[in-house]
């Protein structure tokens, strides 16, 4: 999952939108899947590019700033104002989400192939699951869990045994940001689900990517990233991918998933999560060249069966718990 789908998730789930009937236009439809399937699945392969030659952090920190910065004018020309306690939850989102969430997997992708990466990340249901159960110190669990969990882990251990261990410690600590990340990502959605905020989607989105990249600034300057590094010396391709994540994958993919969560229902919008891994993986062998295992392959296999299982399990459990409520 992307980053501007974590906010987006954020805001959705503070402020639900109405649904409203399903749109007629099968282009646009078409277009806003394409945005948040293919879009969000190639920024994997957009932040390796940048931050070959831009520091992670403030390839993040740029990134938000220039995102947030646009959908909070928005917001503002659309006549809606932030609260104390929107911007109170938005700099707490921007701390997990941002700063230590992209932050980390910025960092990661100095170290690991994008396509990896996404692996990692992809795992972050699990582990929002788990969080939760952990959270209200009462374990819920059907067969769909139970087999979701097992085969998670089992992928990302997978991941970790042949392809990470072999690759050296660098590939490894870069393994261990990416799960890092996907803890802090997993804390920031537990966090949002208890804040109860209301408000516009957009408003707590752009508020919360701004929190986010004035950390992730301050903390790419505090750890000296401004040493050795001159806008002179970066390449085309690096300006060229950090224009498509600001361009594509904040703003456009953006507005695509929060069009699409206002016709459509959130299990459907969040389909999303199985095919985001697919198209990273994809995109890193056939452009980067990255290397595609069995192993690869299998682990992906893995990972992406068992978010499925865990949504399923999680839906069951909704649902018997609005039957015995009803009863």
């Amino acid at each position: 999952m992307s980053a501007e789908s974590k906010s987006a998730t954020f805001a959705a789930e503070a402020a639900p939108l109405p649904l409203r009937a399903a749109p007629t236009n099968r282009l646009a439809v078409a277009a806003a899947f394409f945005s948040i399937y293919v879009i969000w699945g190639s920024t994997y392969l957009a932040i390796r590019y940048a931050v070959a030659a831009i520091p992670p952090l403030y390839t993040a920190g740029v990134r938000h700033l220039v995102a947030g910065t646009i959908l909070l004018v928005w917001a503002l020309a659309k006549g809606l104002r932030p609260t104390w306690p929107q911007i109170r939850a938005s700099v707490a989102i921007g701390f997990l989400f941002f700063l230590i969430g992209h932050g980390s997997l910025h960092w990661a992708e100095t170290k690991v192939p994008s396509g990896l990466a996404s692996l990692f990340i992809a795992s972050e249901p699990i582990i929002v699951f788990l969080m939760s159960c952990a959270a209200e110190k009462r374990w819920r669990m059907n067969g769909y869990l139970l087999a979701g969990v097992v085969l998670g882990l089992a992928g990302v251990g997978l991941l970790i045994g042949r392809e990470v261990w072999s690759s050296g410690s660098g590939a490894f600590l870069g393994a261990v940001a990416c799960l890092v990340g996907a803890i802090s990502w997993s804390a920031g959605i537990i966090y949002s689900r208890r804040s109860h905020l209301s408000g516009s989607p957009l408003l707590l989105s752009a508020l919360s990517l701004l929190a986010g990249s004035t950390m992730l600034l301050t903390a790419g300057t505090a750890f000296g990233e401004y040493r050795g590094f001159s806008v002179n010396n970066v390449p085309i391709r690096a300006w060229l991918s950090l224009a498509y994540l600001i361009l594509f994958g904040s703003v456009i993919a953006f507005t695509a998933y929060n069009w699409l969560l206002e016709h459509y229902s959130p299990t459907v919008v969040a389909t999303h999560t199985y095919v985001n891994p697919i198209v990273a993986v994809l995109l890193g062998w056939w452009l980067a060249h990255e290397r595609v295992s069995v192993n690869v392959l299998l682990s992906a296999g893995m990972v992406i069966a068992a978010v499925f299982l865990v949504d399923r399990g999680m839906a069951r459990l909704g649902t018997s718990q609005q039957s015995t409520v009803k009863s």
